[in-house]
């Protein structure tokens, strides 16, 4: 009996190991119209093992380009496409970069800061005010998302104000928007979570 950890690696194992017999077989082959012919049939036969790759504008040229990766580039075919090169598939893309970007209040994002350095650069007034009015919500919002618990507006203030260096201050009287206007799935889960309770209670109290 012949185990798989015994055989060749298969560089695409997603096309099997016959694809990769027809392949090995293909590379044996001399002359080199019959290798050409063998060649398109495997080509078929990839398409046909997984349909969905049709979808995709170049499929054909990449089913080439995956049996010469079979092959380990050592099939020589007249092929439709030049064939790929080893070193350009084997490359592995540049590293990206995390931002370096240090936000006090991850829950709030990085946009809410740039709001902020918006506001401060802005005249005072109505426009402003309203300004603030919006961020001030949305940032209790963003609380309310990431704690689920219920937030004062006080604690939105001292936050607006931290994050601005004491540059903005919130009007006198200013009162926020409801955290159920907020955050209305919060009521849901907590109705869900009492319905489901009243339930367990209910089936209990049969026996």
């Amino acid at each position: 009996m012949e185990y798989n950890t015994q055989r060749e690696k298969m560089n695409i194992p997603e096309y099997g190991r016959n694809v990769q017999k027809m392949i090995e077989y293909a590379i044996t082959v001399e002359d080199r119209e019959e290798r050409n012919k063998i060649a398109r049939y495997i080509v078929s036969v990839m398409a046909n093992m997984h349909p969905e790759i049709r979808e995709n504008i170049d499929y054909e040229h990449k089913l080439w380009d995956h049996m010469h990766i079979i092959a380990n580039y050592r099939l020589d075919v007249d092929g439709p496409y030049p064939k790929p090169e080893k070193e350009a598939v084997k490359a592995r893309p540049d590293k990206i970069n995390y931002s370096e970007d240090n936000i006090r209040y991850k829950h709030y994002g990085k946009n809410v800061e740039k709001i902020i350095e918006t506001i401060i650069g802005m005249e005072d007034g109505e426009e402003k005010d309203a300004l603030i009015y919006i961020l001030a919500n949305h940032m209790k919002k963003s609380y309310l998302i990431w704690n689920r618990d219920a937030v004062t507006d006080d604690v939105i203030f001292k936050n607006i104000s931290e994050l601005s260096h004491g540059k903005i201050t919130v009007p006198e009287g200013t009162v926020l928007l409801d955290s159920n206007i907020l955050a209305p799935q919060q009521k849901q889960n907590k109705k869900k979570k009492s319905k489901k309770n009243s339930k367990r209670i209910s089936y209990f109290s049969k026996y």
